[in-house]
């Protein structure tokens, strides 16, 4: 996982958005839990938003340069599934 290590290189901010108590929101909220932490520590300098909103679908957003932003659905994802779709959207903000 060495992309970790360079996710601020081409994102600028990520968001994961999710419900405190949905079902749908379980993975999202236990990936946040399990890998803030190093996520952080890896990229100190990037901007890492957490926000739970009562009834909102899990959802991941990375901005890049120029405002450009993408987002990603993670309702019905693993953990695994979600750490593989924060890894695209980080490789994706190279090509931008």
């Amino acid at each position: 996982m060495a992309w970790r290590s360079n996710l601020s290189r081409g994102v600028k901010e990520l968001r994961f958005l999710f419900c405190q108590s949905s079902p749908a929101s379980a993975a999202t909220r236990d990936f946040v839990q399990k890998n803030y932490g190093e996520i952080k520590s890896l990229n100190p300098a990037l901007p890492i938003l957490v926000r739970d909103c009562s009834g909102v679908q899990p959802q991941l957003w990375a901005r890049y340069d120029k405002g450009v932003e993408r987002c990603v659905k993670l309702d019905g994802l693993t953990e695994a599934q979600i750490n593989k779709k924060l890894e695209e959207l980080a490789k994706s903000g190279k090509a931008i």
